[in-house]
């Protein structure tokens, strides 16, 4: 039994980068598994998101995006994090077996410690508990399920690894293999999502395009893609621009190739190529679109599918939890 897991923290509003980066490639790589778990990383959340409404929100936005892009609750597992306790339990035991000189290294938490040294605050201000044993909880996430593959992006590979030495470490503890010792898979066809601005895509860099949106709005987004002072008339350098780049996410290859060379030869300018670019994102995306406001039109069809999915998994989480108590004296 081989078992993919992904997991999405809640914490805005997917963009097409995301949808390039993470929904898209795992759905195609499902597949390939016996069981695929998706789950909504709501507890996550909390360490950035404190506003109950924005949360609540967010998290069936998230789950509301797994089903427009195509996620088959009847094939696949479909969960909220915060509707498996067992993943809770499972951290507190993950405390005691987890050094804290580990947690010291983690990314997250360094990034935070460096940023208030560089300001001249006290090294923990503003660090909460939730952010510094973020890599714990995760590894609950991950080994409650024992999943063997957990697709990441690279800033995240570290987590995996975390998960693996906590695995391997009670595993030796209690000579026995209580835990599946899991594997992070970055997906090497896709690379880093342009901006509009040619940077990464990135909400805090205000340079995305909406993955759910009137045609309008996904238009405007696209009108802000930089690009040269070249006349309409004249050859343009098309290769390595954004707009290039983000028109060969929804066009085959030979659609993409015609496109550059049009840009190339001369007579096609960049206003109208921003319109072809526009045209042919609200092809790609307008029936996930359709179907992801249909969803958030109605939560609670959402809520079911959550509720149904953690229903499912529910029974594995609670087995496994019986044999670690076991095995660890628990009563």
């Amino acid at each position: 039994m081989t078992r993919i897991l992904t997991g999405v923290k809640p914490t805005g509003i997917p963009h097409i980068g995301n949808y390039f980066g993470t929904f898209e490639p795992a759905l195609r790589r499902a597949g390939e598994y016996d069981e695929a778990f998706w789950f909504i990383a709501n507890y996550h959340a909390l360490n950035q998101i404190q506003d109950a409404e924005q949360l609540e929100h967010n998290t069936l936005s998230i789950a509301a995006t797994w089903l427009a892009c195509g996620l088959d609750p009847n094939e696949a597992f479909l969960y909220a994090q915060s509707d498996i306790p067992e993943v809770f339990e499972l951290e507190t035991m993950l405390n005691s077996f987890t050094p804290k000189g580990w947690m010291n290294k983690a990314h997250a938490y360094k990034a935070a410690a460096d940023k208030n040294t560089e300001a001249n605050k006290p090294t923990d201000d503003g660090v909460s508990m939730g952010l510094y044993t973020y890599p714990i909880l995760m590894a609950a996430d991950i080994l409650i399920f024992d999943a063997n593959v957990i697709p990441v992006g690279k800033d995240q590979v570290q987590h995996v690894e975390i998960a693996r030495d906590i695995a391997q470490k009670i595993n030796q503890h209690a000579g026995q293999d209580l835990f599946v010792l899991p594997e992070h898979r970055i997906e090497e066809n896709v690379g880093t999502i342009v901006g509009v601005d040619g940077r990464k895509m990135s909400k805090s860099y205000n340079n995305v395009i909406p993955l759910f949106s009137t045609a309008e709005d996904r238009q405007n987004a696209i009108n802000k893609i930089v690009t040269d002072s070249t006349a309409p008339e004249d050859p343009k350098e098309a290769e390595g621009t954004p707009l290039l780049t983000l028109f060969s996410l929804v066009a085959t290859p030979e659609e993409t190739e015609a496109f550059k060379s049009e840009l190339e030869a001369g007579g096609l300018g960049w206003g109208d190529a921003k319109k072809r670019l526009g045209e042919k994102m609200d092809s790609y995306f307008s029936s996930m679109s359709a179907e992801y406001f249909r969803l958030m039109d109605n939560p609670d069809e959402v809520r079911a599918i959550l509720r149904d999915g953690a229903e499912k998994v529910r029974p594995l989480a609670h087995e496994h939890i019986a044999k670690l108590r076991s095995a660890m004296g628990v009563i």
